[in-house]
């Protein structure tokens, strides 16, 4: 018979999506693998994310925050989310396209504005982590030096870090996969971009949706080590909730243990059928992550 320890190595030597030496294993020890769980789903399904026993909301930026309307407008949502009795952990979509923080088009004025009004009204529903994926927002234009871009997304990182901290909000920067922006695509890259801003509120997400799309293997979470703040969770094929096309995460799940990971883990994906998704998700995830 098979132990726990030989047959993970085993589905890792297996695994189509990764190679990694039994190394990755060493050193693990008192380390709760029950990470808390999350969905990224509007407030208004809150009812939903009690009932199946999720530990978080995930909400977005524009559509809860609305960094861009008035305190008035912004109380609704308050209102609401007080009612409702759910936590709510993280938000992502920081930035919108139209708001540039790349290129010739940078108004970081009107960037730190924004934040801080985000950051604020994050403060009052104790919102800890702020996504900053935006792709459109920091997508290199058409023949823009990438050297100056990358130079660019450094420096409103480095002013955003102070403000975060001033609010206890750490931001955590989110490489996205190839078809979707030019500037942050892999968390190798984004461990080298976090150590160049270089601030204790600016850490690092890792996306297994975009990892599983670019082809980068779990020994990037290994890499990043305490630099990864968060994570989110979706099946490569068709973004699909875990559980859906049968993907096998036990290799991420492995390396979130060996750095023994202290954040959290929400499923972004296409949902379609939430009644049969967030508990086929949640199971799924416990499953895989208990086999490790």
């Amino acid at each position: 018979m098979l132990t726990r320890r030989k047959f993970v190595h085993s589905v890792l030597a297996s695994s189509a999506m990764i190679a990694i030496s039994p190394d990755l294993f060493s050193g693990i020890k008192n380390f709760d693998s029950r990470i808390e769980l999350g969905a990224c789903l509007s407030i208004d399904n809150s009812e939903l994310i009690k009932r199946f026993k999720y530990n978080y909301l995930e909400e977005i930026v524009g559509r809860f925050f609305l960094p861009a309307e008035s305190d008035e407008k912004f109380a609704e949502n308050l209102s609401k989310y007080k009612a409702s009795g759910i936590k709510l952990y993280a938000v992502n979509s920081f930035l919108p396209a139209t708001l540039k923080c790349v290129g010739p088009d940078v108004n970081t004025d009107a960037i730190l504005k924004y934040a801080e009004t985000l950051f604020r009204r994050m403060e009052q529903t104790t919102t800890k982590i702020l996504v900053f994926g935006s792709g459109g927002s920091r997508r290199i234009p058409d023949g823009y030096d990438k050297a100056l871009a990358i130079g660019q997304f450094i420096d409103i990182n480095r002013k955003l870090g102070p403000l975060a901290q001033k609010y206890k909000v750490t931001i955590v920067l989110e490489p996205l996969n190839y078809s979707e922006t030019n500037l942050l695509n892999t968390v190798e890259e984004g461990i080298d971009l976090t150590g160049k801003v270089n601030h204790t509120n600016i850490g690092l997400l890792a996306d297994l949706y975009h990892m599983l799309k670019n082809g980068e293997t779990a020994g990037s979470i290994v890499k990043a080590g305490k630099l990864l703040k968060h994570t989110h969770i979706a099946e490569k094929d068709e973004r699909t909730a875990p559980g859906i096309a049968g993907d096998d995460f036990r290799p991420f799940f492995a390396a979130l243990k060996n750095i023994q990971y202290q954040g959290k883990l929400s499923i972004e994906c296409r949902w379609k059928d939430l009644e049969a998704e967030l508990p086929l998700g949640m199971k799924t995830i416990r499953d895989q992550m208990e086999s490790v």
